[in-house]
């Protein structure tokens, strides 16, 4: 009991640090292609999507060591992994800022996957769970909150720094920051966690007949939920502009359209900050965000003049549900095994992520708009009624 007091005295400077440097590492990695992929593909002559592959690689990456992220964070806590991720961030960056040659960029994006896997919202979940237990939950909103401004903050710095030194400086402003800024952020404010359960007390709550199998039912739900969230996410985030002028839409109406997705994302997850912590069970907010995501991609592909009302309907539920997928393994799960479950959870959501964009082009390459969105449309409703078995799941306890 000792050593958790100083962790709940710490907590809001401990989520106010993470969350800034949740917006710079979001910002410097998977939001840097939007700036960044036209001029390096301009000043290098790599196509714009080898430049974009990049993201696919470290994604993908990202994905395939993440279980070995959430073991250490279960283990060691998370100040030794988001300072690492701090150092693999810098180091992606410095690489990138002297890639002459395709496979050094590359190689800059898997130095990118690892910094990701130690360093963006699951390693930072995983973190507030392994300190705080079951009370993790409001802090985990709260940290969404801060990563909602990534793109707010570092699209327009990026865009700056490219504009004025090019490219390659505004890597290395990056790795600087990351260096500079996050670095010290982690060691600082980051505590030791609580000593974990002895080998004793944590065997004796182990496989117990009666609980197994619906623990592994239960597991595998939430991680198809988040997969095919992720799919629908990362196509739309990618496509979201093409698919909107195949519609008819020009495109500075389409960017100003797709502009309300992101005060959607942090306004829902405000509303659930003051509405809904603490006084539901998170499962409801999971069932609330997928309902919104199909709503949103129904209305996109069947009503063409309701297409901001889609778009903030999406929003929403886009936003709330990183928050779900947060607080629900919480409640779920034995908290004590919380950091090494998100690690495990987050591998099939990244795997997907890299490969949706692809996917996506392909779609649209077949088909057109229209089998993008009814593909995703079909998808989403699926995702609703993965969540209904879940709930099944939870209300029979």
């Amino acid at each position: 009991m000792e050593a958790a007091a100083p962790v709940a005295r710490n907590r809001h400077v401990l989520v106010s640090a993470l969350g800034v440097t949740q917006i710079l590492a979001w910002g410097s990695s998977f939001y840097l292609p939007a700036v960044l992929a036209a001029p390096i593909a301009a000043d290098t002559g790599w196509s714009l999507a080898s430049v974009i592959a990049g993201l696919s690689c470290g994604l993908l990456l990202a994905g395939l060591v993440s279980p070995i992220t959430g073991r250490l964070i279960q283990r060691h806590g998370g100040r030794p992994v988001l300072a690492a991720s701090s150092l693999l961030l810098a180091a992606a960056h410095l690489l990138m800022a002297a890639a002459t040659a395709y496979p050094l960029y590359l190689a800059a994006w898997l130095f990118m996957g690892l910094g990701m896997s130690s360093g963006l919202y699951d390693a930072g979940f995983a973190t507030l769970g392994r300190l705080y237990g079951q009370g993790a939950r409001g802090a985990i909103t709260n940290l969404t909150l801060f990563g909602g401004f990534a793109s707010t903050v570092c699209w327009p710095l990026s865009a700056f720094l490219v504009e004025h030194e090019g490219w390659r400086i505004a890597c290395l402003c990056y790795a600087a920051i990351h260096l500079l800024l996050c670095l010290p952020l982690h060691l600082w404010a980051i505590p030791p966690p609580p000593p974990l359960p002895t080998p004793a007390s944590a065997a004796a709550g182990l496989k117990q007949p009666s609980t197994t199998g619906r623990t592994r039912t239960r597991f595998i739900l939430l991680a198809s939920i988040q997969t095919v969230a992720a799919l629908i996410a990362s196509t739309l985030s990618v496509h979201l502009l093409a698919l909107l002028q195949l519609r008819g839409v020009g495109l500075a109406a389409a960017v100003g359209l797709g502009a309300l997705v992101g005060p959607s994302q942090v306004g829902a997850r405000v509303a659930e900050m003051l509405i809904g912590r603490n006084r539901h069970h998170p499962i409801w907010t999971m069932l609330r965000s997928v309902s919104l995501l199909a709503a949103g991609v129904w209305l996109l592909l069947t009503s063409p003049a309701l297409i901001a009302l889609a778009l903030i309907l999406y929003g929403a539920g886009n936003g709330i549900h990183t928050i779900a997928r947060g607080a629900l393994p919480l409640v779920l799960f034995d908290p004590q095994r919380y950091a090494a479950l998100m690690g495990r959870l987050a591998t099939p959501s990244l795997i997907v992520q890299a490969a949706a964009p692809s996917i996506g082009a392909l779609l649209l390459g077949a088909g057109g708009g229209n089998l993008v969105l009814t593909t995703l449309a079909v998808a989403a409703t699926l995702n609703v009624g993965l969540c209904v078995c879940l709930v099944v799941s939870v209300r029979r306890t």
